[in-house]
């Protein structure tokens, strides 16, 4: 009676823990998606509103590393062990760039700089250990591990690629007109998605910044400069126009949409305006919010803070 107890709270425990990380890779996975890391496919959602491909994808790379380390329980936790330490490990090294790169940006609680790195130390450690012990469980990882960055490094050349493809199709010229024709729709399609840049003003140097960083990490080529304004005599209209006439200068691939309105910056604008120019609040880009703001970043609804 007391195994059969063991074995029933045991299954209860891992019962939970897979269903956890079902729900922290869908979140994880269609997010990335969003952002446009991984490819749109992940984002189809069945007619009961889940996002089953990520789901069965995730049980097949489960199943396939199961069938990869044969069963064995020291491999697996060998793995998991790696990839686990692994995230902790970035974990430290992204605290260090908010630090370095984000010192304005409002947050709950902060790490001393002693405190990170004997967390980065202390977790490549225990990484390097696991590795002493058995090398194989590195090769696992690595199985999986390097197709995954490498289908991220292709989604970032997206537009590259496209171009390059274009490039062969028209040497090759009319035997595929039809993909040809095919491929420039992709990267028209690509390129014509809005993104909203809000501005508290013309700093020529932050405008910069924020369209180096949309050229750098972005495929679309047209932006919606947002500009808000607590009443007319505060507005700085004419201080963007002027430096959005030098950036048209410096970044002629991009085309630049100017809009300034009366109003506070807060969840409910953020809201207002993802809705109205249908773009997706993950493509809407603001700088670091400030101690003085009542809102956190957490409240923008998925926002990136680019400057």
């Amino acid at each position: 009676t007391f195994k059969v107890i063991i074995v029933l709270d045991a299954t209860l425990v891992l019962s939970g823990a897979v269903l956890t990380s079902y729900v922290g890779v869908t979140g994880l996975v269609h997010r990335m998606a969003l952002d446009q890391v991984l490819p749109q496919f992940f984002l189809k959602k069945s007619r009961r509103n889940t996002s089953h491909r990520i789901i069965i994808t995730f049980f097949l790379l489960c199943s396939s590393i199961l069938l990869v380390t044969k069963g064995s329980l020291l491999s697996l936790a060998g793995v998991y062990t790696i990839s686990f330490l692994g995230v902790m490990t970035l974990f430290g090294f992204s605290n260090i760039l908010l630090k370095t790169r984000r010192k304005e940006l409002k947050r709950t609680y902060r790490a001393g700089w002693l405190t990170i790195i004997i967390a980065i130390l202390a977790t490549s450690v225990g990484m390097v250990g696991n590795v002493i012990i058995d090398h194989y469980n590195l090769l696992y990882f690595m199985q999986y591990f390097i197709p995954t960055v490498l289908l991220v490094v292709l989604m970032y050349l997206r537009i590259p690629i496209y171009r390059t493809i274009l490039q062969v199709l028209n040497n090759l010229m009319g035997r595929f007109l039809v993909w040809r024709t095919i491929v420039i729709d992709r990267i028209t399609s690509l390129t014509e998605q809005r993104v909203v840049l809000f501005v508290r003003g013309g700093d020529l140097r932050r405008l910069h910044t924020a369209f180096n960083y949309i050229v750098n990490n972005e495929s679309s080529r047209s932006v919606v400069i947002f500009h808000l304004y607590p009443n007319p005599g505060q507005s700085d209209e004419e201080g963007i126009k002027h430096s959005l006439e030098a950036l048209e200068e410096i970044f002629p691939m991009l085309r630049a949409k100017f809009v300034a309105r009366e109003g506070k910056f807060g969840p409910e604008i953020v809201e207002a305006v993802s809705k109205e120019f249908g773009v997706p609040t993950n493509n809407i880009f603001i700088g670091a919010p400030e101690e003085k703001h009542a809102f956190s970043i957490q409240d923008l609804g998925g926002v990136r803070v680019i400057f």
